[in-house]
């Protein structure tokens, strides 16, 4: 273990990324479609062995640096290991371009979920690997969160810390700070793996017991854990908001419970250490959602009653509920940058006959979820710090001498924190807006181009189809735009901060 932890990550990955490879072709093996299997095993064999070359290449070569070594690893997986991903999807859908399916696989692994193909145009097992590159994706995210931008005050952790984005943290244990990068990232992975696969699998199975075929089954499991979204019917409801055949009301009550994972570091083992506070129940992101999702729920939900009251409708219990069901469980979807809709969420406007407005989602996925989860977006703790701030700030205009107490820890949050995620905060907006204009040069209306701008920065793919008054799809985007859209997923996944730490002089001086 030791020797393969003195590879570079990237050659790692790549190799991890080659193996996942015979999965799809097994699944296509079950399936007799042994065309789609070679698609799959034939590239799955060659890069395998060319990791196997490069680890053996690139075994003396030890970095100086490690930390600086992982973070340009990131970089380079979110950006170039794609494009040994998109190699057997080529193979797979011969009527597509080498760049189409490199977009595809940067919106799989960074876990945004955007598709350029309808899905009955793609195989079962081609389904299969979108989601499993998104499930692996999302796993590298939460191990690096922990092991490469924790020590690093990235991530969200900087609001925490009070420490200077890019930097050790100043407080803190000292092995947390300083040790090796490489065995952080094992330490982790050990820690989280079993339990993000052992969720995966209950998960699994209980969306088939709830009526889900077992392929549609896993899909929607992995895309539920990785918050990516991706679905071989386009969505719970179906391509379109069409009705399938599947587990309905039950399997989106499972999936709701395994979303909340996304919503707070604590949930999962690696995160527990991580600026300790007493219980779950004291957690500022979760008790945030809570407060984000009940009071979203119930604003849209009255909107809705008062349009029924209108058409004197509000005595159709059932559709009532059913409409409260899907308009709080989309909230929590698109809170966790998953994107999933309800299928019962077009019924809160057949029951109402107003449209539910999609700026709500898009405000929600830029909010986000958990530091150190899955989830993309600003984080609900940077929120969170904004808030303790704006609240002290208030009270002092009220009264100007008062303490404002609760421990160093909060006072920390609402000073430093503030203004780091206030930093990030206004980062992502200069992002989104620069993104609109690079998309807004390429042709698109204003509309479209804040629409594909938000999804990708926010890494929630599906909110172009229900953000705006028409869906919008991302197939009919240009080369260009596709390459724009395909960045902006990418610097969302990365966040601002890390690539400004990376291009920082401090961080390269030896």
């Amino acid at each position: 273990m030791r020797r393969i932890l003195d590879l570079p990550l990237l050659v790692i990955l790549m190799a991890i990324g080659a193996l996942a490879m015979y999965l799809p072709a097994a699944h296509a093996m079950t399936q007799r479609d042994y065309g789609l299997a070679r698609a799959f095993f034939y590239p799955a064999t060659l890069f395998v062995v060319l990791a196997l070359l490069l680890g053996i290449a690139t075994r003396a070569n030890r970095p100086g640096h490690r930390a600086r070594s992982h973070l340009l690893a990131l970089v380079g997986t979110f950006s170039v290991l794609p494009l040994m991903l998109a190699v057997p999807l080529r193979e797979a859908v011969p009527d597509t371009s080498l760049f189409n399916a490199w977009w595809e696989m940067v919106s799989s692994l960074t876990t945004t979920g955007a598709s350029l193909f309808e899905p009955a145009r793609l195989p079962g097992s081609v389904h299969l690997w979108r989601a499993l590159v998104g499930w692996m994706g999302g796993f590298f995210v939460l191990v690096t969160a922990v092991a490469i931008l924790a020590p690093m005050n990235l991530g969200g952790f900087e609001v925490l810390t009070g420490a200077p984005a890019g930097q050790g943290a100043v407080t803190g244990a000292q092995t947390a700070r300083f040790a090796d990068p490489s065995e952080r990232l094992w330490r982790f992975t050990a820690t989280l793996f079993p339990v993000y696969g052992g969720l995966t699998l209950i998960l699994w199975i209980a969306l088939i017991i709830a009526g889900d075929q077992s392929l549609v089954a896993a899909c929607h499991a992995m895309s539920t854990l990785a918050t990516s979204g991706i679905s071989p019917l386009g969505g719970l409801g179906g391509a379109g908001g069409e009705p399938v055949p599947g587990s309905g009301v039950g399997g989106e009550a499972v999936i709701f419970v395994f979303l909340i994972f996304a919503l707070s570091r604590r949930l999962y083992p690696g995160g527990r250490g991580q600026h300790h506070v007493a219980g779950l129940g004291r957690d500022p992101e979760l008790r945030l959602a809570v407060l984000l999702v009940a009071v979203v729920s119930a604003l849209l939900f009255l909107r809705h009653w008062i349009g029924a009251f209108e058409v004197d409708d509000v005595r159709n219990l059932p559709a009532a509920l059913r409409a409260f069901w899907g308009t709080t469980f989309t909230i929590l979807s698109f809170l966790t940058t998953t994107g999933f809709a309800s299928a019962d969420w077009a019924l809160a406007r057949d029951w109402s006959g107003l449209e539910t407005p999609g700026l709500v989602l898009a405000g929600l996925a830029v909010i986000g979820g958990g530091v150190a989860t899955t989830a993309g977006g600003v984080k609900l703790l940077r929120v969170y710090a904004l808030y303790r701030h704006g609240e002290r700030e208030i009270e002092r205009l009220i009264h100007p001498n008062s303490v404002g107490g609760a421990g160093a820890q909060a006072r920390r949050l609402r000073r430093q924190g503030a203004q780091m995620a206030w930093i990030f905060f206004m980062l992502f907006a200069l992002s989104i807006a620069v993104t609109m204009l690079a998309l807004a040069l390429t042709g698109l209306g204003f509309e479209a181009a804040t629409t594909f701008a938000v999804a990708s920065l926010a890494t929630t793919g599906p909110l172009a189809a229900v953000a705006g008054e028409v869906p919008l799809a991302w197939a009919g985007l240009d080369t260009v735009a596709r390459a724009v859209t395909a960045a902006a997923m990418i610097l969302g996944r990365l966040e601002t901060l890390a690539i400004i730490a990376l291009l920082n002089p401090e961080f390269w001086r030896r």
